[in-house]
């Protein structure tokens, strides 16, 4: 799907360029390859040089989309910042791999991204939680004019959302989306996971009669301040994220509400301080709490201790 959007933008705009180390086939870039070869660039396993590069890429007015697996974007972390960053360079990083892999382990989990990337300055950090978000924010990038953009996204199957046919839509930077009413308990998620947390919503509204307001923040920085002012005249708070729980989304909220004596209660769901061991996404996603299941269960608990 992200390979088909890109030739698509390359389509579009003849500056478009993509940029990987090495993870062409993973990334789905060898279709940018076979339509637009002289707009595409394998630099092998050098994680560091595609950052750079595509730095230069935009200093000359190009508009690169630099595509990387997220746990191997940790190489390139200096480039990131002195490279893109210092320099308020368009590059628009696409984060393959988010979240928890599966059987590939340990060393290939995107589990660190929102929460290592957040205190970047200038950086804009979103993660879609379907593919027509993807699509959308993808276009986005190609209005950047100065700062990198990061687009997360998971390994494996999609939602099932029917992308093909989704208008091409530049989604305004930091603003994200209510997709459920609800009563004392607020959801603010971000990436695939607000589907899941979507699901439970909709389960308690049935078993219960009530259900927690769910959002779509979309963007990590900036962050909503409209969905977190509303947010924040809720009892309590529900932050669900497929990255590390300390410093994320779960970070963020809480900084927002640090030191208001009206606050309400903020409760995290990711994944835990620890390295997660091979098995199955789902199965991973289970021990974590980030399927339907452990947020209905997690939602209940609050409702009733509120």
């Amino acid at each position: 799907m992200f390979g088909k959007v890109l030739v698509e933008l390359a389509g579009m705009d003849p500056k478009v360029v993509g940029i990987t180390p090495a993870m062409a086939s993973g990334c789905g870039m060898t279709l940018l390859e076979k339509a637009c070869p002289e707009r595409f660039f394998d630099v092998g396993i050098e994680e560091e040089h595609a950052v750079t590069f595509s730095a230069g890429l935009a200093a000359g007015g190009m508009k690169p989309f630099c595509n990387i697996y997220s746990s191997f974007s940790q190489r390139a972390y200096d480039n990131i910042i002195h490279d893109v960053a210092l320099q308020n360079l368009p590059v628009v990083f696409c984060f393959d791999r988010a979240g928890l892999v599966g059987e590939d382990g340990p060393t290939h989990h995107g589990c660190f991204d929102l929460a290592s990337y957040r205190c970047i300055p200038g950086i804009t950090l979103a993660a879609p939680r379907n593919e027509t978000e993807l699509k959308r924010l993808m276009f986005t990038g190609l209005s950047l004019t100065g700062g990198p953009m990061m687009i997360r996204y998971p390994r494996g199957i999609g939602e099932g959302v029917p992308w093909q046919e989704a208008a091409y839509e530049e989604l305004p930077i930091g603003k994200g989306e209510k997709l459920m009413e609800g009563k004392r308990v607020a959801v603010l998620g971000i990436g695939p996971v607000v589907n899941r947390a979507v699901e439970a919503a909709k389960r308690h509204k049935i078993d219960y009669g009530v259900a927690p307001a769910v959002y779509d923040m979309r963007f990590l920085k900036p962050l909503d301040p409209a969905i977190m002012e509303e947010a924040g005249k809720f009892d309590a708070i529900v932050t669900a994220e497929d990255g590390c729980l300390k410093g994320g989304l779960y970070g963020a909220v809480s900084e927002y509400f640090a030191g208001r004596e009206d606050a309400p209660v903020i409760k995290g769901v990711g994944i835990p301080d620890r390295f997660i061991p091979q098995d199955s996404q789902k199965a991973q996603r289970a021990s974590c709490g980030l399927d339907e299941a452990s947020l209905y269960d997690l939602i209940l608990e609050m409702m009733k201790n509120l």
